[in-house]
């Protein structure tokens, strides 16, 4: 992907679209658990994992500096028990998200089969500062270096 295809300021925080899939795709090549990334308000996203058969206690959310790390682990409990097809994936995984700098991991909860993890990106604080203007102590227009044109002076001296 060398042309740049998409801009999205929302997508976990980071300013291209193309910049996230790429960490995406290397942290994690099998698609396992599907997951979706949702706006859910103008500073809020969510993610939210299909890990079904998945307790709280299987599961673990850590944010190791700038990536969230999910990763599932379920005991085995198939001893004595003959499948006929096995089609539910009951196996560990380890699924990374790359955030971006301020975002803010606000919870997680499970609920039926999916677990879902909010995260904010804080809005700053407009900052406004007002620049005084002032007079020059003896009257005169100083010209600095960068300023062309005529000289400002008052009436008298012209």
């Amino acid at each position: 992907m060398s042309a740049r295809m998409f801009t999205s300021p929302l997508f976990l925080g980071f300013d291209h679209l193309e910049q996230m899939l790429e960490r995406a795709s290397k942290t994690s090549s099998d698609g396992y658990p599907p997951y979706n990334i949702e706006q859910i308000s103008p500073t809020g996203l969510r993610i939210t994992l299909a890990v079904a058969g998945f307790t709280m206690d299987d599961l673990q959310i850590t944010q190791e500096d700038n990536q969230l790390v999910i990763r599932g682990r379920q005991t085995d409990d198939t001893q004595g028990r003959i499948f006929l097809h096995r089609g539910i994936a009951a196996r560990q995984f380890q699924r990374a998200f790359v955030l971006a700098e301020g975002i803010e991991v606000k919870g997680a909860w499970l609920d039926s089969g999916l677990l879902h993890i909010d995260l904010a990106r804080p809005q700053p604080e407009p900052r406004v500062r007002s620049i005084p203007i002032s007079r020059p102590a003896n009257g005169l227009a100083q010209r600095t270096p960068m300023q062309t044109g005529p000289r400002v002076v008052d009436g008298d001296d012209a």
